[in-house]
């Protein structure tokens, strides 16, 4: 039976919040917008000017504000979610809920002892996962995502492995026959991974087949294996299949799972931590 855990009172390293301080870039009523259609789904331009008790025209600057960084899809009369055949663009990505991946990161981070070995893979929150570790000693770190690499090589006592394969350029990320390869000759403590959608049934989703394998390599080299996945993630349309919550041991997110989700949880077994 799983069990959830809250954080309270988090304490993140000053390198997050000046990180994070750096990535706003909607106002009050865009990101509200924007929770609210991921919260909902598809909502129409009147309902929403009568919600913010703003005009119209107001809405639709909004949706086109968003829609332009692909953060939603504008449809006739109203805005919803980019479909589930897509990610939004990584520059997008890198502003949506960041404070919310601060806190997931540093929650997660505390379960991480010094001196452990890591698989750290590609997304938005997993890079704060490897901002939130600034304060560790002494952590083996693989990893096909570029930016951790970077990010992490100036730790102390750090070892960073990059894997082979072919890089990106929209996100510096490293996939390909080669990276899956370099990740099978490993087994490590910890693999951190992130994910773009979590079905109700418990279902892992992503969009990228390529990314998805190596996703699904690091689970298998891992002897314990973190998600770490905001609210917004449950419930999400996305294309290709990942695995299951049964392969993760602990889920760390930013909200209490949805209660539709209870039971999948629970039969699971997968440990749960709400950093409040």
């Amino acid at each position: 039976m799983s069990h959830t855990e809250s954080a309270d009172s988090l304490e993140p390293a000053e390198s997050v919040e000046s990180a994070d301080a750096a990535q706003t870039s909607l106002n009050a009523r865009q990101q509200s917008l924007f929770d609210a259609v991921r919260r909902d789904g598809f909502l129409t331009v009147d309902e929403l000017a009568v919600r913010f008790d703003v005009t119209p025209q107001t809405i639709r600057r909004d949706i086109n504000f968003l829609a332009e960084r692909r953060w939603v899809r504008r449809y006739h009369g109203g805005v919803g979610l980019p479909g589930g055949a897509e990610n939004e663009a990584y520059d997008a990505r890198q502003t949506q809920l960041a404070d919310e991946k601060r806190r997931i990161a540093v929650r997660l981070a505390e379960q991480i002892p010094d001196h452990a070995s890591l698989f750290i893979n590609l997304g938005t929150t997993t890079e704060a996962v490897a901002r939130a570790l600034s304060r560790h000693r002494g952590l083996r770190v693989i990893t096909n995502n570029l930016h951790v690499a970077a990010m992490m090589s100036g730790y102390a006592d750090a070892e960073v492995i990059i894997t082979g394969g072919v890089v990106r350029a929209r996100d510096q990320g490293v996939t390909g026959e080669a990276t899956l390869d370099f990740i099978r000759q490993f087994k490590v403590d910890f693999g951190i991974v992130g994910i773009s959608a979590i079905d109700a049934d418990g279902t892992l989703r992503d969009f990228d087949y390529r990314e998805v394998r190596v996703a699904e390599a690091i689970i298998a080299q891992s002897r314990t294996v973190f998600l770490a996945a905001d609210h917004s993630k449950f419930g999400r349309p996305a294309l290709v299949r990942l695995g299951h919550l049964s392969q993760i041991d602990a889920l760390f997110t930013d909200r209490p799972v949805p209660p539709a989700m209870q039971a999948v949880i629970e039969e699971a077994g997968t440990l749960v931590h709400v950093a409040h």
